[in-house]
């Protein structure tokens, strides 16, 4: 997906939008930080922001949830950090995200959070760590899993988006 196919939400959608944004990112890394001071900002100015501390119903199916939440969203934030392709969790939000935004058209805001985004892009670095851990006793279908991680974090990456420096 080039910059141009993630133009402005298409109004033909079947599925309600629920949310103006939501923010997906690894919570050791930036939750009580980035994370928090922009969720507080989007909301300030009225932005309904989906963050999964604040919007999931407790006792509910957080899987499920989450997923209702990507398909309810108009734009996404994906913010990568260090540890961000550790998670299985972040990388399988980021896949429903980037098939969410191409079929909808929407709106995909990657933001570079003291990371290199050439590292996001190529697998490299923390990244390429990372995918040495989840390549670890693969079988057929774990392989097709990861591809679409590789797929998903390449294309989101070659976004424009904006890039947060350590300083």
């Amino acid at each position: 997906m080039d910059s141009s196919s993630a133009g402005k939400a298409s109004s033909s959608t079947s599925t309600p939008r629920r949310y103006d944004a939501f923010i997906s990112f690894r919570g050791e890394d930036t939750r009580r930080n980035f994370t928090d001071h922009l969720y507080t900002t989007l909301v300030a100015y009225g932005v309904h922001t989906f963050r999964d501390d604040e919007e999931l119903e407790r006792g509910g199916d957080i899987a499920s949830d989450l997923l209702r939440a990507i398909e309810e969203s108009k734009i996404f934030v994906a913010i990568f950090s260090k540890n961000y392709a550790d998670s299985s969790w972040c990388l399988n939000e980021l896949v429903k995200i980037f098939e969410c935004a191409t079929e909808k058209q929407s709106i995909i805001i990657p933001i570079f959070y003291h990371v290199d985004p050439a590292d996001v892009e190529n697998q490299s670095g923390s990244y390429g760590d990372a995918f040495v851990d989840h390549e670890k006793d693969v079988d057929e279908k774990k392989t097709e899993v990861i591809q679409k991680w590789r797929t998903a974090l390449n294309r989101v990456s070659s976004l424009s988006g904006f890039h947060v420096e350590e300083q």
